[in-house]
């Protein structure tokens, strides 16, 4: 092990004599004395001032070891009382000289005194010391500690884990320290998984300390906020005065737009350090959301008084400006964070994102490759610099300010219908919300889900998205990345939020722009955009609306996926409420004053009613909408739902006595669809769709009553069933795939024309269907759209492209006989017994005998033309 450690470390002599030598001398430990634990209970619990008279008595005396120095410094440092601090770490240097993990805590002092090179100098005192041969003193949390200024000098950071953290571990499974060390590790490199495995070890061990519940709770923070609430209430119950709880808390609230819990949180915290740079970079981010630059500035300064030069302050309000969309205002905080500190890696990777959500992607691309470059544990910077790589093989798009990137194959079978639809949104939206866009609208389409998330998220994840806007950005889940879901109404949407974001200059609730989005989709389309469901009834109905001034925390912590999906519909049913009782212009007006700068719930009531108003009576018009879906029908579940489901005898004694029970009605079709009872099946279904003929969900009687005509052999009923479930749903492919095969056998062809655009619009990479709309097409003799289909289907990687060829060879004889003789050439290449293709083939040529030849492509047909010519 010395041996290998040693050669690994020659690229950094320096680093490497730190390391070797703790691995040759060992380590000892000191005997704590037993009142330690009593102190660091009231520390723990928040007792600071009791903490501190303990720790006064002890931390001078050589004999009661180093952890009392340690502790009191903790204490003072995080009530506030740095410079108070740093002269007790010193005192008890004198005492403990030879402690890195006291001259780490130095190091850290007297950074918040501003004085960065004092500073300096601690970390200097612990290469020295640590680089004497004959050290044979450092305990466990000594090893930390040397592990930590390391990584500040850019040390590997697998190294420090294995021959520092972990062998601190090692010589003490009971390492607090150590532990909360490799949770630390684990956050500043993006990797949530390893933290939290790290912290629930952590906890294991110390149960009640409210720094494992902490780190736990930040591990959670990106991907799941109920588990992070969970772990946090557990660090406030044993510490109520837990100040990094509290500021991940407020943090979390300034996430939902609570802005004033946020604020009472932050006095929480300064009501235990007045001095808390985090607190007052909060404070600022709160200013921002109040449109009060100036009190921004002041807090910013505030937070910046103890250390000038603390980059962490300025990367906390550019993040959080980012978040809220404001990426102009974000991006330069960064700037502003790198600017004191270049070497800041968590400002320069959130940079890299903020340029590439503002479209400056050669800045951002770069950026992140530097990240990389110097930390190629920096999972964030890994990811995005893969991807970066992977776009670089896109398609790109482009038709005047609208840009779309696609894979290749993908931007042949659909990329110009993406660009036509951009091209209505804009001409639509933009009149419509009054703004014209000045800038370049990028749509990216990732065919690879995790793709999509790196790129939207920064890691891997997301699922259910399947798009996002960041003003002028737009990331989507190809087609092929998620369930197939209607990518028009998407699209649609997204581009809304370009317009509403760029109308309100980013400074907009994340429900109002969802809503609106939603909005607009069923404007555009009717069976687009989310429609009442059961599910969403009853929720209405047992009150699980989310008042109108706290919807956006819907979004940011729903209890589960539908309660996401309830937060969209319900944010559209609020843009309808006000566009339907107080007209369009209210709600643009709402929008203007939220690019000055107006508060919300100040710009609602300004142009609508009071809040307290607006919120009865939306809950009112929510209800009504409730209680008007399928108003005959018996929503009653039975308690023993399962016990009842699977006995056909008890579900018919219950089906009588609710017989109009939606529930009870569809689970006796399925029974008895599965014992091929087909006739005695169409009962049921007819009765739910007379009951509720709106449902078009899973297993939708719809389909269920197709498939039982279909089986009975009546094709025309089955048809007739199908056409309306596809005039009312906008993803049903089963639908559209058995209309498209009836209407080919009926000989249809405009039929087949509009169901496989319907089914295009969802999912746009089957070759069948672009066969079946260019042979339609053909034989409706709209040639030009014929050609457009049978183009697409070339890339796609089609069985017969001999066939596909000649078509487009024969589509274009008259029109463009040059082109249609390459066509043919192609397919006899592909396929030289081609007869119709040598019969097209010969009429070109006697057609054209007189004019000049076509320029032939040489390279991909020599022998075709070589035995055309003999």
């Amino acid at each position: 092990m010395i041996a290998f450690v040693k050669n690994t470390f020659l690229r950094n002599s320096a680093v490497s004599t730190l390391i070797l030598i703790i691995l040759i001398t060992g380590t000892n430990g000191f005997l704590y004395a037993a009142e330690i634990d009593d102190a660091r209970k009231e520390f723990n619990t928040g007792n600071y001032s009791k903490c501190l008279d303990l720790t006064q008595r002890k931390f001078m005396d050589r004999r009661e070891g180093q952890q009392w120095g340690i502790l009191r410094a903790e204490t003072l440092m995080v009530t506030g009382k740095y410079e108070e601090a740093a002269k007790s770490i010193n005192d008890a240097l004198l005492y403990h000289p030879l402690s890195l993990y006291l001259l780490k805590l130095g190091h850290e002092a007297n950074l918040y005194c501003n004085k960065p090179a004092v500073a300096a100098e601690k970390l200097s005192e612990i290469y020295r010391y640590a680089t004497r041969s004959e050290m044979a003193i450092w305990d466990s949390t000594d090893l930390v500690a040397l592990g930590k200024a390391l990584l500040l000098q850019g040390t590997e950071p697998k190294l420090v884990l294995g021959e520092l953290y972990n062998r601190a571990l090692q010589l003490d499974p009971d390492c607090r320290e150590a532990y909360l060390a490799i949770g630390q590790l684990a956050l500043d490199k993006q990797d949530y998984e390893l933290a939290a495995e790290q912290y629930r070890k952590g906890i294991e061990h110390f149960p009640e300390d409210p720094d494992m519940h902490f780190g736990l709770a930040k591990a959670f923070y990106n991907s799941d906020r109920q588990s992070m609430i969970e772990s946090l209430n557990a660090a406030l119950y044993l510490n109520e005065n837990h100040v990094p709880s509290l500021l991940l808390l407020a943090e979390h609230q300034i996430d939902c737009e609570d802005y004033d819990s946020a604020r009472s949180l932050l006095n929480r915290v300064t009501s235990v350090n007045s001095r808390n740079p985090e607190a007052w970079a909060f404070r600022c981010v709160l200013s921002y959301m109040s449109n009060d630059a100036k009190s921004a500035e002041q807090n910013r300064a505030t937070a910046l008084k103890s250390w000038s030069t603390n980059p962490n302050v300025d990367y906390i309000i550019g993040s959080k400006l980012s978040l809220k969309y404001r990426f102009t205002e974000g991006a330069a905080y960064q700037q502003r964070a790198l600017k004191v500190d270049p070497e800041f890696l968590p400002a320069k990777i959130q940079l890299a994102q903020d340029l590439l959500r503002l479209g400056r992607e050669e800045e951002g691309w770069k950026l992140a490759e530097e990240v990389y470059n110097q930390d190629r544990y920096n999972v964030l910077a890994y990811n995005m610099v893969n991807l970066g790589d992977h776009m670089s093989t896109f398609k790109t798009i482009q038709s005047g300010r609208l840009i779309v990137r696609m894979d290749k194959t993908e931007a042949q079978a659909y990329g110009q219908e993406v660009i036509e639809l951009l091209k209505q949104a804009e001409a639509d939206l933009c009149k419509k919300y009054g703004i014209t866009l000045d800038q370049n609208v990028i749509v990216e389409y990732f065919p690879d889900q995790q793709d999509f998330a790196v790129r939207t998220f920064g890691v891997p994840g997301g699922d259910g998205f399947l798009g996002v806007c960041f003003g002028n950005v737009i990331t989507a889940n190809s087609p092929k990345a998620e369930r197939p879901s209607n990518w028009k109404s998407t699209l649609w949407h997204e581009f809304c939020h370009v317009v509403t974001l760029n109308k309100t200059k980013n400074k907009m609730p994340r429900w109002l722009s969802e809503g609106i989005s939603v909005f607009e989709e069923s404007q555009r389309n009717p069976i687009w955009g989310h429609k009442i469901n059961p599910e969403y009834r009853r929720m209405i109905l047992e009150g699980e609306l989310t008042p109108i001034s706290e919807l956006s925390s819907a979004f940011l912590s729903p209890a589960t996926p539908m309660h996401l999906q309830f937060a969209y519909y319900e944010s559209s049913l609020v843009v309808e409420f006000i566009v339907k009782n107080y007209g369009y212009e209210s709600l643009k007006e709402i929008l203007s004053d939220l690019a000055d700068g107006e508060d919300i719930q100040r710009a609602i009531t300004r142009h609508t009613d009071s809040m307290e108003k607006m919120e009865k009576e939306f809950a009112d018009f929510a209800k009504k909408r409730a209680e008007d879906l399928a108003p005959d029908v018996d929503w009653e579940q039975p308690e023993e739902i399962q016990l009842i489901a699977n006995d056909p005898e008890i579900l018919s004694v219950w089906l009588q006595e609710h017989p109009n029970s939606f529930w009870a009605l569809t689970v006796h079709a399925a029974y008895l669809m599965n014992d091929n009872n087909w006739e005695q099946a169409k009962e049921p279904l007819n009765k739910i769709l007379q009951l509720y003929p709106e449902f078009t969900g899973e297993d939708n009687a719809y389909l269920l009553l197709s498939i039982v005509h279909r089986n009975l052999g009546e094709t025309e009923q089955e048809k007739q069933i199908l056409e309306k479930l596809a005039s009312i749903s906008s993803d049903a492919l089963n639908a559209y795939d058995r209309l498209i095969d009836i209407a080919i056998e009926e000989e249809n062809w405009q039929e087949v024309v509009n169901n496989c655009e319907k089914y295009l619009a969802v999912y746009p990479l089957i070759n069948k269907v672009h066969w079946e709309l260019g042979s339609a097409n053909e034989k409706l003799g709209q040639d030009q759209e014929a050609i457009e289909a049978y183009q697409r289907l070339l890339h796609m990687d089609y069985a017969d492209p001999a066939d596909l060829n000649f078509r487009l060879g024969r589509l274009l004889e008259d029109k463009d006989p040059a082109t249609a003789k390459r066509y043919v050439l192609t397919a006899l290449a592909e396929a030289p017994r081609f007869r119709e293709a040598h019969s097209l083939l010969l009429r070109l040529v006697e057609e054209n005998q007189q004019q000049e030849p076509a320029q032939i492509n040489q390279n991909e047909t020599p022998n075709i033309q070589e035995n055309y010519r003999r």
